[in-house]
C-alpha cells in the first residue's frame, strides 16, 4: 500500500496535478464541509507551489548573474 505523502514532499508537479483535480472536484456539487475542506487545501498548495516557482526565479537570476560575472575569455 502506497503510504501518503504530505505536500510539502510532492514534487512541483505532483502538487500542480493535485490543484487541477480540486479545482475540477468544486466544479462538481458538493457538501459545503467537503467543498470548504478542498478550496482550503487548494489555498494551501498555492503557497507551496508559488514559493517553488519564487525559488526557481531566484535561481535563475543567481545563475543569470554568475554567468555575466565571467568575461568573454573566461567562456
Amino acid at each position: 500500500m502506497k503510504k501518503k505523502q504530505s505536500p510539502e514532499t510532492r514534487t512541483f508537479q505532483e502538487n500542480l496535478e493535485r490543484l487541477e483535480e480540486i479545482s475540477r472536484l468544486l466544479e462538481e456539487e458538493n457538501d459545503l464541509e467537503i467543498s470548504i475542506q478542498l478550496y482550503e487545501e487548494g489555498v494551501e498548495l498555492t503557497k507551496l507551489c508559488y514559493e517553488k516557482l519564487k525559488n526557481a526565479e531566484l535561481k535563475i537570476t543567481e545563475l543569470k548573474s554568475n554567468v555575466n560575472l565571467v568575461s568573454p575569455s573566461e567562456k
